[in-house]
């Protein structure tokens, strides 16, 4: 049973200095969240959006991580932020140096949190004062076991909004990559997405002169945060340890495991002719090789590797994935 939990908060609606993308942002993080890539429920999702006062936001976070306890509580976060006193969430009804939760607040509920793993995502400007300690005056964090934060801009930086081609608010630099992210682009062969990945996937997506995310995180194994169809079935990826006994072991490939080295097709055949079992092994080879998992050797596709009864052999990316079938990883 499925024992997620996520705050998505979004606020467009500040009175001097609105924004347009925020609420977007969150109801577009709620809605991929809710979901794994095959329909299956990931998380229950509260939306908070437009809330008015420091009281409601603070209400709904405690609510988040210290009322039960899930698998992952996450709480997501897109609207203004500054770094008055340490850094703070910034709500529509700030005065003067009372601008909203401070971030040190939010990490202190979190770390207190008997959730198993304890997520932190904002899109906010000078989010990277999240986590510091402001008591010492220090750029360091104190993350219980269990907390990751991952942030929008560096410490001093400004988070960028855009709109969308027709006039329409569309999503924030970084929401915009994380979507992208969820969708798929930071899962790994399997179809996991944890935090470690989607913030790589955000952090390699920017360009040099752009905002630059920020990742800190105290856990020991990251549950995912959303699965989608696996670029390899899984039920193929376990047999890797089986094609490669060892992991210096290369796999003898020869024309029967191509399926066109038939005397149907009106194309030059070799022997041995093409075989139903392997053709089928080598459709499975041509999964790991798509997904960087195997090379062909002395070859540079596998089509000729096979043709030319070459063999193929584990990439380093190989050797990791091998290590898990090997160990009935998954």
């Amino acid at each position: 049973m499925v024992n997620n939990k996520a705050l998505v908060v979004g606020i467009n609606d500040y009175p001097t200095c609105p924004l347009a993308g925020c609420v977007n942002d969150a109801e577009e993080i709620g809605k991929i969240l809710s979901e794994n890539g095959d329909g299956s429920p990931n998380f229950e999702v509260k939306y908070a959006l437009d809330i008015k006062t420091k009281a409601e936001l603070y209400n709904h976070v405690n609510a988040l991580f210290n009322e039960g306890e899930a698998d992952i509580a996450l709480f997501y976060f897109s609207g203004h932020g500054t770094d008055l006193v340490g850094g703070k969430l910034v709500t529509p009804d700030f005065t003067g140096m009372d601008a909203g939760i401070p971030m040190s607040e939010i990490l202190s509920m979190a770390n207190k949190s008997k959730s198993k793993n304890k997520i932190i995502i904002l899109d906010c400007c000078f989010s990277r004062r999240f986590g510091e300690n402001s008591i010492s005056n220090s750029t360091e964090s104190v993350l219980a076991n269990g907390v990751t934060i991952i942030t929008a801009s560096n410490r001093d930086e400004y988070s960028m909004e855009v709109s969308g081609d027709d006039g329409i608010p569309g999503h924030g630099v970084f929401t915009e990559l994380l979507i992208q992210g969820l969708l798929g682009g930071a899962a790994d062969v399997g179809g996991n997405i944890t935090p470690a990945s989607l913030y790589s996937f955000v952090d390699q997506s920017l360009g040099a002169w752009e905002q630059r995310p920020l990742f800190k995180t105290n856990i020991s194994r990251f549950l995912p945060i959303r699965k989608i169809k696996p670029k390899v079935p899984i039920e193929v990826l376990r047999k890797l340890s089986d094609y490669f006994q060892n992991p210096d072991s290369e796999y003898s490939l020869d024309p029967s495991f191509e399926f066109t080295n038939n005397p149907e097709y009106e194309i030059e055949i070799k022997e041995p002719y093409a075989k139903d079992e392997n053709i089928n092994k080598f459709k499975e080879l041509q999964l790991y090789e798509s997904v960087g998992l195997i090379e062909p050797v002395d070859e540079e596709h596998m089509y000729f590797a096979a043709m030319n009864s070459k063999s193929c052999r584990l990439t380093p990316l190989g050797l990791h994935y091998w290590k898990l079938s090997k160990d009935k990883r998954f």
